[in-house]
């Protein structure tokens, strides 16, 4: 288990990271607002939380990074993970089951030229939810056992990243055991990853 924990840690990072920025372009509320008559207007994700898509984007850096970064700086961006997790979690789970205002206050604005939560909440008759805000809550969650994985196995892993060491040996012993993406290193090197294996 923890010679794969990286590319775990990894591939879950992505594919939170991924969620974000998908769901970020997906319709997250529906705002019901009487001007005279009621009109509908869909709230997109990054209009109900803007810190959504670039969060989510540096979610994916960070699970990039992650498969190549050394020890010291796997903890780092485990606990950056979590920081995010934790950031985005609130903000999601307070739109999941509040529907503030303030998260379509920009569509409301945009559509009606009046700005300012007061005014906007008396146009306001009400805001229904999609799928949407739900699926990217569990995308975080997702994000934070990858967080706590990488900073559980951190030190347990194989030396990823070996081929951008400028004074690593070609065929230098790796420190820990490899794994898929060390594997993956050699082969593209042209070395057979199991060469130095003893036999038991």
């Amino acid at each position: 288990m923890r010679a794969r924990a990286r590319l775990i840690s990894v591939v879950l990072m992505l594919i939170a990271g991924a969620v974000g920025v998908i769901s970020s372009t997906q319709t997250w509320l529906t705002v019901t607002v009487d001007v005279g008559s009621s009109h509908d207007l869909p709230v997109p994700g990054a209009s109900a939380m803007p810190i959504l898509a670039p969060l989510s984007l540096a979610v994916m850096a960070l699970g990039l990074a992650l498969s190549i970064v050394g020890r010291v700086l796997r903890y780092i961006f485990g606990a950056l993970s979590l920081v995010i997790a934790a950031i985005l979690l609130w903000q999601t789970a307070v739109i999941v089951f509040t529907r503030p205002v303030s998260s379509v206050q920009a569509v409301v604005t945009k559509a009606t030229g009046i700005a300012g939560l007061g005014p906007i909440g008396q146009l306001v008759e009400k805001i229904t939810g999609t799928a949407w805000p739900a699926i990217t809550l569990l995308a975080w969650i997702v994000l934070a056992v990858g967080g706590i994985l990488t900073l559980v196995t951190a030190r347990d892993w194989g030396t990823g990243g070996r081929r951008y060491r400028a004074d690593a040996a070609p065929h230098a012993a790796a420190s820990g055991p490899l794994d898929a993406i060390d594997s993956w290193d050699d082969l593209s090197r042209g070395q057979d990853p199991t060469a130095g294996e003893q036999p038991r």
